[in-house]
């Protein structure tokens, strides 16, 4: 039987493996980062649960979340994803995924990596929360603000302060495991060894993950 202790917004059997393989480790592949970005946007209006279920078919539809095969979509394309059960068919969602793709390729040029801009403005460093509950997380930070703000003004869409800090917590940038949670050290330790950007946790099966929780 399970025993561990973990942050009460993991109750399914989606939100668990997600909670226990992924939330918090700080990501530094480009791609992964594009792919959390584009989930966290696609969930506002909707439970993450129906993003978690969804995963798979928008890492096939989004053809693995490489920013520049997408940032080349054309609008026959756009249609046929219009028409795909397995996404959120919301053409302002779509369409700013293709968008966000092409904003995305002008970061990596201008920085060199997309992972070297976002990961700035905690300074390279995860900031490492001490949350006693869930209901001591917030929805939004200065840093969320902040990053909410530089994306829009480079014509990112759906990245406002509490899609950022979900994203912020999804790929490490903060630890907000709560104190009690057997993931908390864990994650804390993995942290201290640097940037893991040649390694991605083994992507779940269908039924299992991701994303901001509470």
């Amino acid at each position: 039987m399970d025993q561990h202790t973990r942050c009460t917004w993991a109750r399914t059997s989606l939100s668990i493996a997600y909670h226990d393989l992924e939330w918090g480790v700080p990501v530094h592949a480009d791609n992964i980062l594009f792919e959390f970005l584009t989930l966290e946007g696609a969930q506002a209006g909707l439970s993450w649960e129906t993003i978690l279920k969804k995963r798979e078919a928008y890492r096939q539809a989004f053809v693995a979340f490489d920013a520049a095969r997408v940032a080349r979509f054309k609008p026959a394309q756009v249609a046929r994803l219009l028409r795909n059960p397995g996404i959120v068919r919301n053409r302002l969602k779509i369409n700013s995924t293709v968008g966000n793709a092409k904003a995305f390729l002008a970061v990596q040029h201008e920085f060199g990596s997309f992972d070297a801009y976002v990961w700035s403005f905690v300074g390279g460093t995860p900031r490492v929360n001490r949350r006693r509950a869930l209901r001591q997380v917030p929805s939004q930070t200065p840093q969320s603000d902040a990053l909410s703000r530089d994306l829009v003004g480079r014509g990112f869409k759906f990245v406002g302060s509490t899609i950022c800090y979900a994203f912020m917590q999804a790929v490490g940038m903060v630890n907000d495991h709560t104190i009690d949670c057997f993931r908390y050290e864990q994650i804390a330790k993995i942290a201290e060894q640097g940037p893991l950007s040649n390694i991605r946790l083994q992507a779940p099966a269908a039924g299992a993950t991701m994303g901001r929780r509470g």
